[in-house]
């Protein structure tokens, strides 16, 4: 019999959470194939089988928190796969049921057991599938690879109910209003629950993630351990605009690289942070440590929540070079292929709500980083050029940083240098 054990998850991580099982107890395994996969607040981590033989035992269940070395289950590397043949359904998820839901939730057959785990799906797709009584895999994923996310099962939930064999009549209930909550953006949808109104559905109660657990630790760290503020100023983005308008074609033609604004202001802020030091720094206890490099973070949503990936010696790439690693990490935290290396060593951070139709916003520090600089929708105002008032495409970015290591004057010319150089993009590109 082997032990199954979770992994060491990398540099200071220390618990993560079981998030899928992809076989069942008794399925025959072969040697380094994916057994269950975990999630830690930074990446998903893969459990191979070390031998050939049978699962015989899943002693941790889906949603479980878990810490390094724990016992996940047992591999009978004697068995062989005809052993498994009569394999029983997998045991039930652990999670809550809600109250008064028990006697109406019918439990799977066998020929809807395998069909349900086979289905690619994130977790928190899968959980509201099951608590709004959706077979997850009559859902189509939109996602990469057809991996169903949560905004397909929205979709289900809105869309019109399946056709279903004929049943005695049951008491119908009004339709229930239910908010679900994505990383704090709230999608709100209408469902009808097919059980007795003192039975419907009002609010859920799910355990936060390893991840949105560390996300939360980091956020209070950020505001406790720092000296916080943000400053704020405006760009014109018509030179920018009309450079990349100019060059996307070819770029993409003679590159292979679609070009975004991001590009841009990546490049931006590594020339301003080799002008401005401390905000590429960071406070140890009562020393300074000015980082000689640029290890440029960008924030990236996915399926499991905000991720900042790190484009490393960025100081070294041009714009077209750093549109490439752009592209290339977002694309791996989408996939969800992101590795430990990916996500640390960070030395500055620049988050976009503008993608998200943000105007304005305050970016909270990646701790223990010093400051972030705050990308935002850019639409079109009038503002004054040479006595002339004129309708221009503008932007509001915004920096907060560490007080105590950055002052004022320091955070604003900081700014004040993204402007310029964005505001002349031709620079960047000779520089």
């Amino acid at each position: 019999m082997v032990s199954i054990k979770v992994p060491p998850l990398g540099e200071s991580i220390t618990e993560a959470t079981v998030s899928r099982w992809l076989k069942r107890e008794g399925d025959p395994v072969a040697a380094g194939e994916t057994l269950v996969e975990l999630e830690t607040d930074k990446i998903t981590v893969e459990v191979p089988a070390l031998k050939a033989g049978v699962l015989s035992a899943r002693t941790r269940a889906e949603g479980d928190v878990v810490g390094v070395n724990d016992m996940l289950g047992e591999l009978d590397d004697a068995a062989t796969a005809g052993a498994s043949v009569a394999t029983a359904p997998p045991a039930p998820r652990p999670e809550a049921t809600p109250v008064g839901a028990a006697a109406a939730t019918a439990a799977p057959t066998a020929s809807q057991a395998p069909a349900q785990a086979d289905v690619r799906s994130a977790p928190s797709a899968r959980r509201l599938a099951d608590e709004a009584g959706i077979d997850i895999s009559a859902v189509a994923g939109t996602g990469r690879g057809g991996v169903v996310s949560r905004p397909d099962v929205v979709a289900a939930m809105s869309g019109p109910p399946a056709a279903a064999a004929p049943a005695a009549p049951a008491p119908t209930a009004p339709a229930a209003t239910r908010t679900q909550h994505d990383d704090g953006a709230a999608v709100a949808t209408q469902f009808a629950l097919n059980r007795a109104p003192t039975e419907m559905l009002r609010e859920t109660r799910e355990k936060m993630t390893t991840r949105r657990k560390r996300i939360a630790e980091n956020l209070l760290a950020a505001q406790h351990n720092t000296a916080h503020l943000t400053t704020f100023n405006e760009i014109d983005m018509s030179g920018v605009a009309a450079l990349r308008a100019r060059m996307k074609e070819r770029v993409e033609q003679t590159h292979g690289v679609k070009l975004s604004f991001m590009p841009f202001f990546a490049k931006a802020a590594v020339v301003a942070l080799e002008q401005f030091r401390s905000v590429n720094g960071k406070v140890d206890g009562d020393s300074v440590i000015y980082h000689n490099y640029v290890n440029l973070g960008i924030a990236v949503s996915s399926d499991a929540g905000l991720v900042v990936p790190i484009i490393k010696d960025a100081q070294r790439m041009g714009v077209l070079a750093i549109a490439r690693e752009i592209v290339a990490v977002a694309e791996r935290a989408r996939d969800g292929k992101l590795t430990i290396d990916d996500l640390t060593g960070g030395t500055f951070t620049i988050t976009n709500g503008g993608v998200f139709g943000s105007l304005l916003s305050t970016p909270i520090i990646n701790y223990p980083q010093v400051a972030i600089l705050g990308l935002h929708k850019f639409q079109d105002r009038p503002v004054a050029i040479d006595g002339k008032v004129e309708i221009r495409p503008m932007m509001y970015v915004a920096l907060t940083y560490d007080h105590r290591i950055i002052d004022g004057q320091q955070a604003v010319l900081f700014l004040v240098r993204i402007k310029e150089l964005m505001e002349d993009p031709e620079s960047m590109l000779i520089s």
